[in-house]
């Protein structure tokens, strides 16, 4: 096994996988004396997992170290000394009975995994049910020897929570990625595949590093060219690609156009209920399978934003998942059908016109009419990815029906990878939050694991933030959020400062604890800073159209008339209340719906979502609305400058360059916070003509 032939993860590529040589004596020591993995069994359908599991052991193992370290099978080995096992449970595997008895193993879930360190050999054992519990091990007990913590004593027993840990794609077979901001696909270009499929590779070890199991690989808009990579033209390299994320356990899945047999020429329609339409999604399904047996799925976006679906026949959402499902069944297949679904075209003069109630006016009705392997999959607030919005009332109010959480990891609405937004806070804030559907303690996170309902099938799935810049992410920083999504997903007990510390040590080493500290608290407080100087209150939006980035104050696509928060000379705000408004609030359970309705009980970091309020409204904190505004802008401009200011003190315990790309990003976001600040604050100076009460400058 050779070290890489990177410098240890100085231009971002090896991410949080650098690996790099320990810096105290002890650890270095601790790590030195694991150079030999041993492989007590090799099952036949995941041969190639175990060996991964074992090649990343030897790798990490050989740069954390600097010493050679071998891969051996059972009996290679003396009896005596400290190396680290993978065992299958199923294994004959000397001692597996004695550490792990079955009391132990029931505990264990297809993808978990044990792991405990013998006193009197220092034997670390990795044990679990399948392949994919090993692999999932192993990175485990790396992040331990990197992070520079003991493995005396090991006795850990780890599932993840979420059944499905998903990332979906927006990659585009021309090379662009929709929503992308670190460069382009690393999958396709000139409407092919790439040929060199390294990075894929090595992308396929960093979602595997966080337990991620599923992707998809192209984008939910699916264009003409990517509808034919369910055709034998595609075919075959979409299966070696399947061939490279299975040696990972990650499994994949591919968005398809809802329309394709239209799209393809050979169909005059895509009626769900047509039998020749049935007939032409099996027998595509059928060839899928054929070159990748194990084939996850589809992921379809319908009927909105222009995209084609069952509206256009008359039918509905459950008419077309089940459809498709009908074709994947037989293979174990799943349909994930998003319920991002809204009339673009709607008259947004129209004050009850509501965007944010589409999503369970659409599908709630529907509850029980989907097939068992339909997932829908719902985006975490009603409009799309905001910087704060609601909770989206649909997640969990379907009890009948599988549904994932989807969030947003690519900063569409928060910065772009330009600015620096760790978003861990805001997930963590989603997954806690109590949904009272089945009583106190309905939390998301129980939603979305499955428990709340008892749904077989459930989990996370999140937009990516990667492209093929030498970082993956475009600013350095924005891997944090693509590790945290991951370990999120896989235990979402983590804190978000767990979580940071985690990520600054592997990334950066343990040598200085300034350095992790004040990584730390940037990344902690980064959140709160972008939205204090972009949109108060959770009004949303006021972005620039189209590609969302910079301050818009009317910037909402698609209205045709004024803004989408309904600015004024006397107020501002969305009436979404039941009793006035579009009635949006009346889809929450009870007590969420009581404490949004009323103005005295709605939070203020949501009021504008909900209620539409003078500028001289009170706040809970004492302040005026436009006060708010105000304070909040010069405020996040000021904390902006001090992000900056804080990662120019740690020049020189760092690369050079590393340190350079991210002061360039910090400027840039410093600058940027700046305009938003003017920009926000003297459009509503100009609006209400109230004045700023500590006399600041607004033009």
């Amino acid at each position: 096994m050779s070290v890489p032939e990177r410098k240890q993860g100085e231009d971002g590529y090896l991410a949080w996988l650098p690996y790099r040589r320990q810096e105290t004596k002890e650890g270095l020591e601790r790590c030195k004396a694991y150079r030999q993995i041993v492989v007590a069994a090799a099952a036949e359908d995941g041969g190639a997992v175990i060996q991964s599991a074992a090649a990343e052991l030897a790798r990490g193992l050989e740069s954390l170290s600097g010493l050679s370290a071998a891969v051996v099978n059972e009996g290679e080995v003396p009896e005596s000394g400290a190396y680290i096992q993978l065992a299958l449970f199923s294994s004959p595997a000397a001692g597996m009975d004695r550490l792990f008895p079955a009391a132990v193993r029931t505990e264990i879930g297809p993808e978990g995994f044990t792991m405990q360190t013998e006193a009197d050999t220092g034997r670390i054992v990795i044990a679990a049910a399948a392949p994919a519990g090993l692999l999932y091990g192993a990175f485990h007990l790396l992040r331990l020897f990197a992070a520079g913590q003991s493995v005396d004593g090991l006795n850990i027993q780890e599932n993840p929570v979420n059944p499905l840990r998903m990332i979906n794609h927006w990659d585009n077979m021309d090379g662009s990625i929709e929503r992308g901001y670190a460069g382009k696909s690393i999958f396709f270009e000139n409407n092919r595949f790439k040929a060199d499929k390294q990075r894929i590779r090595d992308y396929a070890r960093l979602l595997a590093s966080v337990g991620i199991n599923a992707v998809s690989i192209n984008n939910v808009n699916v264009h003409k060219q990517e509808t034919l990579l369910i055709t034998e033209e595609f075919l075959p390299d979409v299966a070696e690609v399947a061939a490279i994320f299975r040696e990972y356990a990650v499994k994949l899945f591919l968005s398809v156009n809802y329309a394709a047999p239209v799209e393809m020429g050979e169909l005059p329609t895509a009626d769900p209920l047509d039998p020749a339409v049935q007939a032409w999604w099996q027998r595509r399904t059928q060839d899928v399978y054929a070159a990748i047996p194990d084939f996850g799925g589809y992921v379809v976006k319908a009927d909105s934003e222009n995209r084609p679906g069952p509206f256009t026949y008359g039918r509905d959402h459950a008419d077309g998942a089940n459809m498709l499902a009908e074709g994947l069944e037989p293979y174990g297949g799943i349909v994930i059908w998003r319920c991002f679904v809204y009339n673009c075209k709607q008259d947004w003069r129209d004050r009850k016109t509501d965007r944010a109630r589409a999503a369970y006016d659409h599908f709630k009705p529907l509850d029980g009419r989907f097939k068992d392997n339909v997932i829908l999959q719902v985006k975490n607030g009603p409009i799309d990815f905001q910087v704060r919005e609601p909770i989206s009332p649909l997640l969990g109010a379907m009890p009948s029906t599988h549904q994932v959480l989807e969030l947003q990891i690519t900063q569409e609405y928060t910065g772009q990878q330009r600015h620096l937004c760790y978003l861990v806070p805001q997930w963590r804030e989603i997954l806690d939050f109590d949904t009272h559907l089945k009583g106190n303690g309905s939390t998301v996170k129980r939603i979305a694991s499955g428990e709340l309902h008892g749904s077989r099938l459930a989990g996370i799935a999140a937009v990516s933030n990667i492209g093929d810049d030498a970082n993956w992410t475009g600013h350095r920083l924005a891997q944090a959020n693509l590790y945290g999504y991951g370990r999120l997903t896989w235990n979402p007990e983590l804190t978000s400062s767990a979580i940071a510390e985690e990520w600054i040590r592997l990334t950066f080493g343990n040598g200085s604890e300034k350095l992790i500290r004040t990584v730390q608290q940037m990344l902690l407080d980064s959140w709160g800073i972008y939205e204090s100087y972009t949109a108060p209150l959770g009004v949303g939006f006021m972005v620039n159209p189209d590609h969302h980035y910079g301050p818009n104050v009317e910037g909402y696509e698609y209205s045709m008339w004024g803004t989408y928060h309904f600015a004024d000379w006397q107020g501002i705000g969305v009436d979404r209340t039941k009793a006035t408004g579009t009635g949006y609030t009346g889809q929450y359970a009870g007590p969420n719906f009581e404490r949004y309705e009323s103005l005295e009980t709605c939070p203020d970091e949501l009021l504008l979502f909900f209620h539409h309020v003078p500028y001289t409204h009170k706040l809970h904190s004492g302040k005026t609305v436009i006060q708010h505004i105000y304070d909040t802008h010069f405020d996040g401009a000021e904390q902006a400058e001090r992000l900056a200011a804080q990662w120019e003190a740690l020049a020189g315990s760092m690369d050079e360059g590393l340190h350079r790309q991210v002061a360039e990003r910090l400027a840039e976001q410093a600058e940027h916070a700046k305009e938003w600040r003017d920009r926000i604050n003297t459009y509503f100076y100009r609006r209400c003509g109230i004045a700023d009460e500590q006399g600041r400058t607004i033009y």
